[in-house]
């Protein structure tokens, strides 16, 4: 039977469908925009809303999983403009799942929804939900996490997988963002002390949502769980930062301002931002810079035993792969 992959034509969503065509699998994309480039693949392109229980529904007639990409991600706009994408819209998809009669929900979620402002090293799954989140994404990824879990029983089995920093060839954000602002002479270091953080390569991501696809049955050891994913080889934040650059050409980042003084212009161009109404986001934020000093890596155990996850492809050999398509 068909499966369906909300967000299909962004960087996961479609290698997620290019991998699934490549096994022989009929695959429908579910998203806002036109991907006609999916239709080559042999992609049944649907657009749609995913804040419409309608759309949704009869987007995922005929399907016997699916996989929910799709989100509003970042660090800018109004709580409902991240609401009604992540959470009602996916209170959508569960409500098509169940209505049509779909046996495995695949939802990706972010390590972001257990982010409390501090040093995260080595952590497992066991680690609470914050009482206070610093975004808007990282609180409606949360709330929406819970559904898609308790959606969990015995008809529908699903479950969470937590890439964190995911990067590779066609990156559309990270990398692109990374190279653009370094170009513009508008990029450095923050900070002297190297935090370590995971970066998840592309195609290990993939890996990890097809074998959370395969194991899934009603007595699978990961249904109705979450699971962080991960290269499993923390790095220095600035390393994999200088690493991209470097893939695309560029010196790596000479410049550092101290933590607290990008901290306070991130304060600054948040409240200008908000001042002014601004709908783009500010060029830093304090989140940003929380991010970028501070220690973010997890243990995968969890994931390496119930879903025999392994990362195939290491940071190195990743970054190599990215100056190949980057220079093509």
């Amino acid at each position: 039977m068909t499966i369906l992959v909300t967000g299909g034509g962004g960087f996961l969503g479609k290698a997620i469908v290019t991998k699934l065509r490549a096994m022989g699998e009929p695959v429908r994309s579910f998203a806002r925009s036109d991907y006609p480039a999916l239709r080559t693949l042999g992609v049944d392109v649907i657009q749609g809303d995913l804040t419409n229980l309608a759309d949704v529904i009869q987007a995922s007639a005929g399907c016997s999983a699916v996989f929910h990409v799709a989100a509003k991600a970042g660090v800018w706009g109004s709580y409902d403009s991240f609401y009604q994408p992540n959470v009602v819209g996916t209170q959508n998809v569960i409500k098509a799942c169940q209505v049509n009669g779909i046996s495995k929900l695949i939802y990706t979620s972010t390590p972001s929804v257990v982010f409390n402002n501090a040093d995260i090293e080595g952590a497992d799954e066991s680690l609470p939900y914050p009482e206070t989140f610093s975004t808007h994404y990282a609180k409606t990824k949360s709330v929406a996490e819970q559904h898609v879990l308790e959606a969990n029983s015995t008809a529908l089995q699903t479950v969470a997988l937590r890439p964190h920093l995911i990067w590779g060839p066609g990156d559309t954000q990270l990398a692109p963002r990374i190279i653009d602002r370094a170009r513009a002479g508008k990029l450095m270091q923050i900070g002297k002390t190297p935090k370590r953080v995971d970066a998840t390569y592309i195609d290990n991501v993939v890996d990890a949502h097809i074998l959370a696809w395969q194991a899934l049955h009603p007595a699978a050891a990961c249904a109705g769980k979450p699971y962080f994913i991960s290269n499993d080889e923390p790095i220095a934040v600035f390393d994999m930062i200088n690493g991209i650059l470097n893939a695309a050409g560029e010196p790596s980042l000479a410049r550092t301002i101290p933590t607290n003084v990008a901290y306070a212009i991130g304060a600054i161009m948040e409240t200008g931002g908000n001042l002014l109404g601004l709908k783009n986001e500010p060029p830093l934020t304090r989140f940003v810079v929380k991010n970028l000093t501070t220690a973010h890596w997890f243990d995968i155990s969890a994931a390496k035993r119930d879903l025999g996850y392994l990362p195939a492809i290491s940071v190195e050999e990743g970054l190599k792969r990215l100056a190949a398509d980057l220079s093509a």
